[in-house]
C-alpha cells in the first residue's frame, strides 16, 4: 500500500492533540478506538490513519509492525477479508515515537453498526448471522492450529464492513491495528501497550484487575459473541437484541449452553461503567498534564460518547 511518509511526517510535527483544528496539516476524524484515533489526513480521500500507541523507540514500533503483519497474515489464513493496509513509523526529537497504521477506506454508510439502523429486521438478523459465522471461522482456524497459532478477534458491530454483493454484502473485517495472538500458548503483543493511555497512576490498578480480561476475553468465543450483541444496546437498538440471541444460538450455541439476553445486558452493564471511568480518568489526566503542570498531552479524546 502506498503511505505518504512525509504527509505523515508533517501531520505529527504540527498536530495539536487537544485542538486539531489548530494543526497544521488539515485532517478529519474517523473514529476513535478505546486506545487510539482514526484520521484522514490532508488529501488523501482514499486511506484512514489511525495513530497507534507512543512508543520508547524505533525498534519497539518496528517490532508492533511486524506483529500486525503477522496478524493480519493469520486473520487472511482463517478465511477473513481485510481492507489494504499499511504502516508507517514516524519519530520526531524530543517525541515519543508514534505508529500510523494506514487501511482503504471503505464506504462509511456500509459499517455494520450503520446499517443496522436503515435495514429491515430480517436484513438485520441476517447480518448478524454473517458477523457471527465469520467470528466462527477464527475458531475453527484455532481448532486446527493450537498451540502453534491462536487468533483473537474483537467482533464488535463497527469493526465490519459489508462491500454490496448480494444480500447484506460481503464482510470485510478492520480491526486489525491490536494483533493480539499467540504462538505456542504465549501472548505475542506486549500487554503494558495497552496501558499507555491511562494515566500513570492507575496503571497498577489496571494491570492487576482488568488487562488480564480484557485480553483475555477476545479468545472465548461466547465472550466475543456477548460483545458483539452488547453493541446495540450502545447503538440504542434494544430491540434487537432478543433476535440477534436467537441468531447467534442457532448457528453457534444451540440448547445445550445457549446465550441468553440476561448475561449480554450483565456484561454490557459492566463494561459500560469500565470504559466510561477510564475515559473519565484519561481527561482528568489530561487537565492535570496540560493545564496544571504546562505538559503536552499525546492523546486526542472523543467527545461525549452515547453508550
Amino acid at each position: 500500500m502506498n503511505i505518504d511518509h512525509d504527509l505523515l511526517k508533517k501531520f505529527e510535527a504540527g498536530l495539536d492533540p487537544q485542538n486539531l483544528k489548530n494543526s497544521s496539516v488539515p485532517a478529519v476524524i474517523l473514529g476513535f478506538g478505546e486506545i487510539s484515533t482514526v484520521f484522514q489526513i490532508g488529501g488523501c480521500a482514499d486511506t484512514a490513519y489511525k495513530r497507534m500507541h507512543l512508543f520508547q523507540n524505533i525498534a519497539s514500533a518496528e517490532r508492533y509492525a511486524g506483529q500486525f503483519l503477522e496478524y493480519c497474515n493469520l486473520l487472511a489464513e482463517s478465511g477473513l477479508k481485510l481492507p489494504e493496509s499499511g504502516t508507517a513509523i514516524v519519530a520526531l526529537p524530543g517525541r515519543p515515537v508514534v505508529l500510523y497504521i494506514a487501511q482503504k477506506i471503505l464506504p462509511p454508510e456500509r459499517f455494520a453498526h450503520k446499517l443496522i439502523h436503515v435495514l429491515s429486521p430480517d436484513e438485520t438478523k441476517k447480518l448478524i448471522g454473517k458477523i457471527v459465522s465469520q467470528i466462527d471461522l477464527v475458531w475453527k482456524y484455532n481448532s486446527k492450529n493450537i498451540p502453534t497459532s491462536e487468533i483473537s478477534i474483537d467482533g464488535q458491530l463497527s469493526n465490519w464492513v459489508f462491500i454490496e454483493n448480494g444480500s447484506c454484502g460481503t464482510p470485510y473485517f478492520v480491526d486489525t491495528s491490536t494483533p493480539l495472538y499467540r504462538k505456542k500458548g504465549i501472548e505475542q503483543l506486549d500487554p503494558e501497550l495497552l496501558l499507555q493511555s491511562a494515566p500513570g497512576f492507575l496503571r497498577w490498578i489496571l494491570r492487576l484487575l482488568f488487562l488480564n480480561d480484557v485480553m483475555n476475553r477476545y479468545y472465548d468465543k461466547r465472550q466475543v459473541c456477548i460483545d458483539l450483541v452488547a453493541n446495540l444496546y450502545k447503538e440504542q437498538k434494544e430491540d434487537l437484541v432478543q433476535p440477534a440471541v436467537e441468531t447467534i444460538n442457532n448457528l453457534i450455541f444451540g440448547e445445550t449452553d445457549p446465550l441468553s439476553v440476561k448475561e449480554v445486558e450483565k456484561y454490557y452493564s459492566t463494561d459500560k461503567i469500565i470504559w466510561a471511568l477510564f475515559l473519565s480518568f484519561r481527561r482528568f489526566d489530561c487537565l492535570m498534564k496540560t493545564k496544571i503542570f504546562g505538559k503536552r498531552y499525546e492523546f486526542i479524546l472523543p467527545g461525549k460518547i452515547r453508550r
